[in-house]
Parts: structure tokens; sequence; C-alpha cells
């Protein structure tokens, strides 16, 4: 298996080279660019191209909400973690709004920082105990404009692959689950963003809630 592509943009220098001392003895992992605010990152990414970056929030020129929507609208292959001081509702649905697929604190213990990145590349988000499901239906109930205005005509499979997704199986746990490839889960997979009208993974978790198809 080869490493996970790793950048980090936050504006604190000190931080940034204490996180990459953290992370520095991880095998899984390789540092391929760092930056302090979304603007230098821009211009980064037109040269490498990481799997997963480790954001903070608040950042001057361009912050990581901003830096985030940018990065889901312009390279979707992206991950995005969001690593921030804040723990308030507010910065969380942002950020997970904008594109995130996760959402630490900076004092997360060196081993849920690398489990968080590992689950995000492998499955597409991380759920703890900062951004449960219970955050995601408080998403649900406060934000009307994201309310579906007609329901997306899913067939009976579409609808086992999604909670199986909700349950943050992989594609290849999906695939041995209901004896189907893998690349048959990504086309069921690719079809219920399409039919859901889904930005990324916590859309469709957002979706199902709404739809009744998994319970809180």
């Amino acid at each position: 298996m080869g490493t996970i592509k790793l950048g980090i943009i936050d504006d604190h220098k000190i931080f940034r080279n204490g996180l990459k001392a953290t992370l520095e003895d991880c095998e899984e992992l390789d540092l391929i660019l760092e930056a302090s605010n979304g603007k230098e990152l821009v211009g980064l990414l037109t040269d490498k191209s990481p799997d997963v970056l480790l954001m903070d929030i608040k950042m001057p020129e361009m912050d990581g909400i901003q830096t985030a929507t940018y990065v889901h609208q312009h390279y979707k292959h992206i991950k995005i973690l969001a690593l921030s001081m804040f723990n308030e509702d507010k910065y969380i649905v942002d950020m997970m709004k904008a594109g995130a697929s996760g959402y630490l604190l900076k004092n997360a213990e060196p081993e849920e920082i690398i489990e968080a990145i590992s689950t995000v590349y492998h499955k597409g988000f991380y759920f703890n105990e900062h951004l449960s499901i219970t955050l995601i239906k408080q998403l649900v109930v406060n934000d009307h404009a994201e309310q579906p205005n007609n329901k997306a005509d899913l067939n009976e499979r579409e609808i086992e692959v999604l909670k199986l997704v909700c349950q943050e199986c992989s594609n290849q746990e999906i695939a041995d689950k209901i004896f189907l490839s893998v690349r048959t889960v990504e086309g069921y997979r690719a079809r219920l963003f399409e039919k859901t009208n889904s930005k990324n993974l916590v859309g469709l978790v957002i979706y199902a809630i709404k739809r009744g198809i998994i319970s809180v």
C-alpha cells in the first residue's frame, strides 16, 4: 500500500513544525507541502497534488472555509481535515458545508490525527466526538436551504449501498458485504452523488437522515 501524500496549511509556523515532528515517524504519511494560508496553498497546488490536507480555519488572506470551498471545487480528489482550536458547532458546520471531510481539535492526540488522516483517505470522511451523527442531525434541522425539493428515485440496491456508506464502510467493505465488485460499488456511489445532489459523503449522510433511510 502506498503512502498518503499530506499537506499542512496553518499560519502558525511553530504549530506546523510541531505537527510535522508529531507525524514524521508515521511511515504511512508523506508530507509533500505546507502553506501559511489558503492563497499560498492555491499557488502550490498547481505543481503538487496531496491526498489529504490538514487545514486551519482562522488564517489571513484566505481562511479555511474559503480555501476548503476552492479546493473542493477545483480538486475534488483532495480530502480536507479541518484542524482548529475552535470547538463551536458553527465552525464545524461551516467547514463541513465548505467541503471538509472531518474536523479535529488542535489538542487531539497524535494517534487520533493519524487515524483521522488514514480514515479520510481510505473511507472518505471521519467522525469523532466533535463531528457526530448528532451534529449532522442539527445541521439538517437548522439548515432549511439544504432541504431537497423532491425525492431522488433510489432503487433498493442504491439504498442498500447508501446505508453502508453511512456506516463508514469503504468501497471494498461494501463490495464484500453485498457481493459486488469494487468498481460496481464505485458506480453506485457516483449515481448516489448525482441523484441526491450531494457534494460529498457528509451530504449523503444528511440526505439519508432527511429521508428516513437512517435514523439517529
